[in-house]
């Protein structure tokens, strides 16, 4: 029998709708039950594409006898972290307080208040290799809640007081450039020269640190700096991170090369790092840089857009019930359809062998620049060049034939905002109009699909339906968007629709006491805290993009109240921002922004 999931929305509840588990949406209804029974909650959370949500759900929520443990001693409720980032904010704050790490799935257990007692990530079913099993975890803390409960309510109102203390406004911090120069010091201390990217596996792209990188070369003209951000690219664009037939990039390698991704994909990490490759290409004028934007922003036209102008969230790392199936090749099956001479030398170029590289299966990789390849093979560049272009073609053609990964199609206006703003600027710098024109449309649908008659935004929509409050990142990012599309050449109506949203932005998220913006809004569900969003994670911070947005607006419209909101903001989050430099690059390259165009530096500098 269904349980209460089956009316949900969203793709990731839906895949639970069967469940033995008696889950619940997040809500009043289910809030109520828990008070009214005094059980605790057991909350996860997770998204649609997450490879160990699937692991965990089959393991454990598909079981018969974990699933009669959760229903008898708990509410269980069911999260989309993409449906409801503010809750994810909190819960996982309240997790990395208690184990000192986390990630998805998150597997929070809550007072009928809503108070973590008890958290953690994947649990086994049951214990093996020294991990304790998720029957054990249940039985232990239904124990406990029975017989220890005022000590468990105890724990719970100190964790949570530990959260709202977090949030507490600090004293505002002075600008000045000693945390660029931390962050930039932090970098260079992890940065690995031989493959790129910053620290041990497994290896995050961090868009936003190149970025930054990248700003600051522009500054300072110190060539180390550019070093460090093309190094990392070359090499993602080079190995397995880079999908070589369809375009677009994995969300994170397993190990230190960039050769194992993780395959699920994600819009934001496509989105982001296409300009982190439009402005690498704009420094050094490497037209490689330049072919890995056009077939990445391709991927998302080709496979992430909904017919009506959205895109989607993001891709399954799995297949037919296999990680990365899809992707994988053997000599065998690439011969099939290149022939034997084209096949071998697709195979030597792209690293496919016998033996494979993952589980005897093979992802592409180069093993060196095309114009390498061309001098060992005796090619001429642009003829090896061309025919590989063709044997992608027809490979691209024979992995469409496959069962293709799951695509959580919910149009997130927050993601879809980074997705437009990446349209608009390659439209207009490489002079490609069916970008600009597929970004006006994007976000001519979130303005007509989830913009409300009174200025409100909705956050996400799936087939017909728009929902759920939005927050601080989605109206700053769409602003960011609208703002670029302007200066891209848009009509006088995106700046019109810029200032709109930036007046809502300081109407109802703005602490105006302290500085800075909430990540919900003043007339938000209460939660157990109001959060203000500082530190990027994985996507640029509500605060960062707010402030970048009201610093451009003041630049162009020449209101200096948006510059002190702006100032404002920085100044605010500079305390927590202190503690984790390479946590906070939005806010780090606004903040330099901020202070290259101080008219009293700029007099300094004449």
């Amino acid at each position: 029998m269904p349980n209460q999931l089956h009316h949900e929305l969203s793709p990731y509840l839906l895949q639970h709708a069967e469940n033995p588990v008696d889950w619940r949406p997040w809500g009043a209804e289910a809030l109520a039950l828990a008070r009214t029974e005094q059980k605790p909650i057991f909350l996860s959370i997770g998204y649609a594409s997450c490879h160990w949500c699937h692991v965990m759900a089959h393991e454990s929520f598909e079981d018969s006898a974990i699933a009669r443990l959760l229903n008898d001693h708990f509410v269980c409720m069911k999260v989309d972290r993409e449906e409801r980032f503010d809750l994810d904010q909190i819960y996982m704050e309240a997790v990395q307080m208690m184990t000192g790490r986390g990630g998805w799935p998150l597997s929070v257990f809550l007072t009928p208040d809503g108070e973590p007692f008890f958290g953690g990530t994947y649990w086994p079913p049951r214990a093996r290799d020294g991990i304790s099993g998720f029957d054990e975890v249940l039985l232990a803390l239904a124990d406990a809640w029975q017989h220890r409960h005022s000590d468990v309510l105890e724990q719970a109102h100190k964790i949570t007081q530990l959260l709202r203390q977090a949030e507490m406004p600090a004293t505002p911090v002075e600008l000045d450039d000693t945390m660029p120069q931390e962050a930039e010091a932090i970098l260079r201390r992890s940065f690995n020269p031989q493959w790129g990217g910053f620290g041990p596996a497994p290896k995050f792209p961090q868009p936003l640190a190149l970025r930054w990188l990248l700003h600051r070369w522009r500054r300072s003209g110190d060539d180390e700096l550019l070093k460090m951000a093309t190094t990392t690219l070359d090499h993602m664009a080079a190995g397995g991170m880079f999908d070589h037939l369809g375009g677009g990039f994995h969300r994170y390698c397993v190990d230190d090369r960039w050769q194992v991704p993780h395959f699920e994909k994600m819009l934001y990490d496509n989105a982001m790092l296409a300009v982190c490759y439009l402005e690498s290409w704009q420094a050094t004028g490497k037209e490689e840089y330049a072919i890995v934007v056009r077939r990445t922003l391709d991927y998302l036209l080709r496979d992430m857009t909904d017919p009506q102008g959205g895109f989607y969230s993001g891709e399954d790392a799995d297949s037919e019930g296999q990680e990365g199936k899809f992707y994988l090749w053997s000599p065998g099956e690439i011969v099939a359809v290149l022939g034997p001479e084209t096949g071998r030398l697709f195979c030597r170029i792209y690293n496919v062998t016998d033996a494979g590289n993952f589980e005897g299966r093979n992802i592409l990789s180069l093993l060196r620049p095309l114009e390498v390849e061309a001098r060992l093979f005796d090619y001429e560049p642009a003829l090896l060049a061309a025919k590989m272009d063709a044997a992608r073609a027809k490979l691209l053609a024979a992995r469409a034939k496959r069962v293709r990964p799951g695509c959580d199609e919910k149009v997130l206006v927050g993601w879809n905002s980074l997705a437009v703003d990446a349209l608009a600027q390659a439209g207009a710098a490489l002079g490609e109009p069916r970008y600009t024109a597929a970004a006006n449309r994007a976000v001519d649908f979130l303005w007509n699909h989830l913009h409300r008659d009174d200025g409100r935004l909705l956050h996400y929509w799936r087939k017909g339906q728009a929902k759920c409050d939005t927050c601080l990142d989605d109206y700053a990012g769409l602003g960011n968007a609208l703002l670029t599309l302007y200066e891209t050449g848009g009509p006088p109506a995106r700046l019109d629709q810029t200032v709109a949203v930036a007046d809502e932005i300081l109407a109802r998220f703005a602490d105006p006491e302290h500085g800075g913006f909430y990540y919900t809004a003043n007339d938000h569900e209460p939660l157990i805290v109001r959060k203000m969003d500082c530190l990027d994670n994985p996507t640029p911070s509500g605060n960062g993009l707010a402030a970048t947005l009201l610093l451009r607006l003041q630049t162009i419209s020449g209101n200096n109240s948006y510059r002190a909101a702006a100032e404002a903001a920085i100044r605010a989050c500079l305390a927590l921002v202190r503690q984790a430099p390479t946590g906070a690059f939005q806010l780090l390259l606004t903040m330099d922004l901020l202070l290259s165009s101080n008219p009293e530096n700029e007099a300094q500098s004449q």
